[in-house]
């Protein structure tokens, strides 16, 4: 029996992952496909990650009432996967969309984020993956950091959460009660992103803007940045702040593994080694991929370039439909596709193809699926 793995990017602004996924199930029942169709939703680590996860791997939502961004109940979920492992976002308590006309990185927590892991810990987890796309926060991972037992004290030695406006008074950090509660939990957090903890490329001045901040907010959270780089080295004798993906989540990549001892990891091949991927392409004849637009940028990307090199490496034909194409023969080549194709009819503007882009990726997968299995 043949085997084809749909593993795709979103589309971004008009397709999901998990649509994407619905939609090419549907295509095979209409295209007569007379195999088996693996469904892989690719999660990036920001809203969704979860799902993602859940619906990949078979996993259930655990909800529980945790402390929102300016620390108010709010009821969040993580996924149990069947192999032990938690999948937590930090976008499920902490997440921009929760702030909305209100926003305040200067006040903003991950407390609750913390709070995800340490219920998922003391429930069992023995892998915990965190998710750190779409934060309200600016605060180095601190809150969360707290709430999994890590010690932050003031000049006067009274301890306190610290906040993106307050990491300046922090004169002391103690981690051996979270190092205690982590020692036996693989934590892992998913970053695509490589900008350093703080500094012009840094969280405060790139993603500070779009959580609320003003030109004289973001020089003072990336002082607060500074200034807790300067805590982490003088109490914990090292510097995560250039790190790639330091700058991740207001800097809480930077606290993922300066308090919590956790590693920094590409989304893909988080997503990759959760759903055993190179298991799943034995036996695999064929795996689509895809994003909304693929070009050269796609050949030094994440999702397209990591799943195309592990088909290679197996020796598995790997094609994408995409939204658009904009990346020469030679470029897909270097990529690892044997080849790409748009699913967008030609000529079509692209506010009308986005309103139909469901209709298009179905329509463009049934002609694949009768080309290459003759149906």
């Amino acid at each position: 029996m043949r085997k084809w793995i749909v593993i795709s990017d979103s589309f971004k602004g008009t397709l999901s992952s998990r649509e994407i996924c619905r939609l090419a199930r549907a295509a095979a029942e209409k295209a007569g496909f007379d195999g088996e169709l693996v469904t892989i939703p690719v999660a990036d680590g920001g809203e969704g990650t979860v799902d993602c996860f859940a619906e990949a791997c078979g996993g259930t939502l655990v909800s529980l009432t945790v402390s929102g961004p300016f620390g108010e109940p709010v009821q969040a979920q993580y996924a149990r996967l069947p192999d032990g492992t938690a999948v937590v976002e930090c976008a499920a308590c902490a997440g921009l969309p929760m702030v909305e006309g209100r926003q305040d990185p200067e006040r903003t927590t991950t407390y609750g984020v913390g709070e995800l892991i340490r219920h998922a810990v003391e429930h069992g987890a023995a892998r915990v993956i965190v998710g750190l796309g779409g934060s309200c926060t600016n605060d180095g991972g601190c809150g969360a950091a707290a709430a999994l037992g890590v010690r932050f004290a003031d000049a006067g030695g009274k301890a306190f959460v610290p906040t993106g406006g307050t990491l300046q008074n922090i004169a002391g950090i103690d981690v051996s009660a979270a190092r205690r509660l982590l020692a036996p939990v693989e934590l892992i957090a998913m970053c695509d992103i490589d900008n350093p903890m703080y500094g012009e490329h840094g969280a405060a001045c790139v993603f500070g803007p779009q959580k609320g901040a003003d030109a004289p907010t973001v020089e003072r959270l990336d002082r607060g940045l500074r200034a807790l780089d300067t805590a982490i080295r003088r109490d914990l004798g090292r510097s995560v702040a250039a790190l790639p993906g330091a700058g991740a989540a207001g800097g809480f990549g930077a606290g993922c593994v300066a308090f919590l001892g956790a590693r920094l990891q590409s989304g893909i091949e988080t997503v990759l080694e959760t759903v055993h991927f190179d298991e799943q392409l034995r036996g695999c004849e064929m795996v689509v991929t895809g994003e909304g637009k693929l070009d050269e940028q796609s050949v030094h990307g994440k999702v397209i370039s990591g799943i195309a090199r592990h088909c290679a490496s197996a020796g598995v034909e790997a094609v994408a439909l995409v939204g658009a194409l904009e990346a020469d023969a030679d470029a897909l080549h270097r990529c690892g596709l044997s080849s790409a194709r748009s699913i967008n009819p030609e000529g079509i503007d692209f506010s009308t193809a986005a309103r139909h882009a469901g209709e298009y990726y179905t329509q463009a997968l049934c002609a694949l699926i009768v080309e290459r299995c003759g149906h």
